[in-house]
């Protein structure tokens, strides 16, 4: 029955699962709550791995003394590592998503030209290591160190957090559960959600509350917002309410707008239009509140524990075998495999034998059950599923920990898919480095030298975009679209 169980969850939660694992490791949070402690807010970002581009004798220049006081308290309270347990993320391995300018707080009122603090992810192309970067964005005066290849350095209406502080705010985690309505489990309403979209992990009840914040901090008192449901799809809602001392309700707008007014709406926060990923797995009995981060865990669990299911929890992984993996049967007895002076070693085998079968390996000859064994191990350990999760997901301290505790730290790798997977993580890292320093412009296949001519790109010269025709895919001639001409940018 464990089988079926398995089949019932989700792939969306198979991959939260991974994140939560792998991700934000405990020593990352572990550090990064220690500097933050200590007053040391640059160490935290650091442990989080994230750069800080941010020079507050520059901002203070340029808008005083005021602004760098709000500027200096929002990164003493920010927790960096909270700040990467709540990104956004893709499917199907659950990588930060790329290419995002994020806002976290506004300084100077809610115009869309205000400074405002952002975090920055990579593109994609560039995304080793999966680190972030802080800064300060100052509208079209942006005198952030931005990278010329940054996709988007413009904050996202979709991803802001500057909404929810409790997302990235020590010191307001605790409004997480209230937030993301930990106590509720009310089916979505139909009137405000299609059919077809009934089973998705949509906050429907909370979207009244988040949605009169949305419009408050716009400047509105009521009126409609949208909420992105796919590609394609948004839903059109209006906050009414009886007179302002009632709570808001809401309903689907009755008249139908163009495309460029709904373009033009406010859009509710994917942070507040989704379930929070950490209530669906508890509620699954995918995770425990124990490996949660411990802001969350103590968020979500101080009201009460997570309602459960009467359902068993679900299976997440096949059992360990019983069966030590550093023994092996050799020559018709069983003998131990294990490390000795950093260095994985065959101890039921006398050195001297161990040299002599080593030479006639290396000769050609068929080698002792011993180590052939060994031989795999270095190849293509059981533990590189858990090494490659580590390394996509930056963790390379993590990864080598683990290559260290089952090799040795004195082993010397052999060719295969350990290694590989190693010295992958290593060449993309130099990527992003490329990246940061702003010494590639675009991707680097993009094919943009001069008098280089790809399939379909009628002139290759620097700084050229292909021209739009009916070859391209829909999707990605609308993103083009929209950066090219800034009037069609409201239909982003």
């Amino acid at each position: 029955m464990a089988f079926d169980l398995a089949n019932e969850i989700p792939s969306r939660l198979l991959m939260w699962q991974r994140v939560r694992e792998y991700a934000v490791p405990p020593s990352m949070i572990e550090t990064a709550a220690a500097r933050r402690a200590a007053g040391d807010w640059a160490g935290a970002c650091a442990a989080a791995r994230i750069d800080v581009d941010l020079d507050l004798r520059a901002v203070r220049d340029r808008h005083g003394t005021g602004l760098v006081t709000r500027l200096r308290a929002d990164l003493r309270r920010l927790a960096p590592d909270l700040l990467r347990w709540h990104m956004p993320r893709v499917a199907p391995d659950g990588r930060l998503r790329p290419g995002l300018t994020i806002c976290l707080a506004r300084y100077g009122g809610s115009g869309p030209t205000s400074p405002q603090l952002v975090v920055r992810t990579p593109p994609a192309w560039a995304d080793a290591g999966q680190r972030m970067s802080l800064a300060l964005w100052e509208g079209a005066a942006d005198g952030a160190p931005v990278p010329a290849s940054h996709p988007h350095p413009h904050p996202a209406r979709r991803f802001r957090l500057d909404l929810h502080r409790h997302l990235w705010d020590a010191g307001r985690s605790g409004e997480l559960a209230q937030r993301c309505g930990a106590g509720e489990m009310a089916p979505p309403d139909p009137l405000l959600l299609p059919d077809r979209l009934d089973n998705s992990p949509w906050a429907v009840s909370c979207w009244a509350a988040e949605g009169e914040m949305l419009l408050q901090a716009e400047g509105r008192a009521r009126g409609a917002f949208t909420v992105r449901l796919g590609a394609r799809n948004r839903a059109v809602l209006e906050l009414v309410a009886p007179d302002d001392s009632h709570a808001p309700t809401l309903r689907p707008l009755r008249d139908v707008l163009p495309p460029q007014e709904v373009a033009a709406l406010p859009v509710l926060p994917e942070a507040a239009a989704r379930v929070l990923p950490d209530l669906e797995l508890l509620r699954a009995g995918l995770i425990k509140a124990e490996r949660l981060h411990p802001l969350v865990a103590a968020a979500l669990t101080a009201p009460g524990p997570a309602p459960a299911e009467s359902a068993p929890a679900p299976v997440a992984g096949p059992a360990p075998a019983s069966a030590d993996p550093h023994r092996v049967e050799c020559r018709g007895e069983v003998h131990r495999i294990a490390l000795r002076d950093g260095v994985l070693t065959a101890i039921d085998h006398d050195p001297v034998q161990l040299r002599r079968e080593e030479l006639l390996v290396a000769l050609g000859g068929p080698g002792l059950p011993c180590l052939r064994a060994i031989d795999a191990v270095h190849r293509s350990p059981e533990a590189l599923p858990a090494v490659r999760e580590r390394l996509r997901h930056g963790d390379v301290v993590g990864a080598l920990d683990v290559v260290e505790g089952l090799l040795g730290p004195g082993a010397v790798l052999r060719d295969g898919p350990l290694r590989e997977e190693l010295e992958s993580a290593a060449a993309r890292r130099i990527d992003h480095g490329l990246f940061r320093s702003g010494l590639v412009a675009e991707h680097p296949s993009a094919g943009t030298a001069v008098g280089q001519i790809g399939p379909g790109v009628r002139h290759a010269k620097t700084g050229h975009r292909p021209r739009l025709n009916r070859h391209m895919p829909r999707a990605l001639g609308d993103k083009r679209g929209s950066l090219t001409r800034p009037r069609t940018g409201l239909f982003r």
